[in-house]
């Protein structure tokens, strides 16, 4: 991550004029503002200074009606700031409200051009592009439909890829995401990782916590258009979170502690718990049993260069052999994949790994360790894979990686690698008490504090 600031807020507002009767407008042509009678002023932003330093990752939380939009329209420039000054070094794609910057009358094909073009694209650029940015939003024959016959998840599917491809300095994302799929999503996170690698600058901005803590770097707090916090992203999530369970008269003293906190606060004092505790009984959820949807197709968001070896027929087992992809927490599985070599290759392991929608590593194990790795495996050789596993997700959407290791003069390297290979859903289950990601099986004792 560069030193250099891309984007470099300073004092930063804006205020709109709400008239309380149409004609009062007109009155304030006519008449001037006679102190303010005809109109009351918002100030969806006040006084709002940071900076955000190249290829740095910050996301941007509060409750709705905070600023967020505002604040990423003037960064986009479509919208004047009142006060302050915007500063902004580089390419911007945005990826804001729906069909922002299409026409809807307009096909899915000829906004692609538009939209290049406004984003600084020539049409020749635009037109060499346009094969891979019509296979990243996969919406088939729609392309060519206008895009007012599109639903809002194909106007999204079309929006990111043409902010992607268009190779941004700097992309921002309002929320639209949430708009897609699971397996869409979770293309688009992993794109994302990739834009991070290399160098680009992102702002996002998400109401769900997890996201912004396993994207960001940092995060900034807009609270009534004003800036609380600005600071690693863990510990200003945590702080919002507690704010914005706190009744309004705490929400408005903790207001006034952190705009009196030179830089927003660090930190929020939590409420201490008063009462005490007894042993809650073990509940044992029950809920629907395991099974398989078609429906449920991973991305495939990459995959490494073949070096040897073919990963094959990934798939998810009871321990009775019956394919499943619809999983249940607390019960055991098998992960299974097939592995047909190439060529031989000493010192062979495998691998797998389970992550979030948003790319988090949740758990995985290898084969064995680089001492006990299969000395040798002949060419033409197959391999069956198999891991044991106890599902401890709690209910969501994970994905599944695979991958085969083998050493030569050059040392370890992959042979073939899949990242997001398989695509599950742990299912909802009724008087299910721990939260997060995963079921650490945690036991509660409460006893009455004397």
């Amino acid at each position: 991550m560069s030193s250099e600031s891309v984007i470099r807020v300073r004092a930063l507002g804006k205020t709109y004029a709400m008239y309380a009767r149409p004609h009062y407008r007109l009155f304030e042509l006519l008449f001037g503002t006679w102190g303010g009678r005809w109109r009351r002023d918002h100030h969806a932003l006040h006084d709002v200074s940071f900076e955000v330093r190249r290829g740095e990752t910050v996301g941007i939380v509060g409750s709705n009606g905070s600023g967020k939009s505002t604040l990423l329209q003037i960064l986009c420039g479509t919208l004047a700031p009142t006060a302050g000054t915007v500063e902004v070094s580089g390419r911007v794609a945005a990826l804001l409200e729906l069909g922002a910057g299409f026409n809807p009358e307009f096909t899915g094909r000829e906004n692609v051009f538009l939209n290049g073009t406004v984003l600084g694209l020539t049409r020749e650029e635009v037109a060499a592009r346009f094969d891979a940015i019509a296979a990243f939003a996969d919406i088939g024959d729609f392309i060519d439909e206008p895009v007012r016959t599109y639903s809002s998840g194909m106007y999204v599917r079309l929006a990111f890829a043409v902010a992607i491809h268009v190779e941004p300095d700097i992309l921002i994302v309002d929320e639209a995401l949430s708009v897609g799929d699971e397996a869409f999503q979770r293309k688009c996170f992993a794109r994302i990782e990739q834009l991070r690698e290399r160098g680009v600058t992102i702002l996002f901005v998400s109401h769900s916590a997890g996201t912004v803590v396993d994207l960001c770097d940092r995060a900034v707090w807009l609270d009534q258009g004003q800036l609380l916090a600005d600071g690693p992203a863990r510990e200003v999530v945590a702080q919002y979170q507690r704010f914005a369970h706190a009744s309004e008269e705490r929400k408005q003293a903790l207001r006034r502690e952190m705009r009196e906190c030179p830089g927003g606060a660090t930190t929020l004092n939590e409420d201490r718990l008063s009462q005490g505790i007894s042993v809650l009984p073990e509940v044992v959820p029950s809920g629907p049993d395991d099974g398989f949807d078609p429906g449920l197709v991973a991305p495939v968001t990459a995959v490494y260069e073949n070096r040897g070896a073919c990963i094959l027929e990934p798939r998810i087992e009871t321990l009775d052999g019956r394919r499943v992809n619809l999983l249940v927490s607390g019960r055991r599985y098998r992960y299974r994949y097939a592995v047909e070599f190439e060529r031989s290759v000493a010192g062979v392991r495998f691998g797998m790994m389970v992550r979030t929608m948003t790319g988090s590593e949740v758990g995985g194990a290898a084969s064995s360790t680089t001492e006990d790795a299969i000395s040798l495996v002949s060419r033409g050789s197959r391999i069956e894979v198999g891991f044991e596993f106890d599902c401890r997700m709690l209910p969501g959407v994970y994905f599944f990686n695979a991958g085969v290791l083998g050493r030569d003069e050059e040392g370890e390297q992959y042979l073939d690698r899949r990242i997001d290979l398989l695509m599950v859903r742990v299912q909802p289950m009724p008087a299910l008490r721990a939260t997060g990601v995963v079921d650490l099986g945690i036991a509660c004792s409460i006893h009455e504090a004397r």
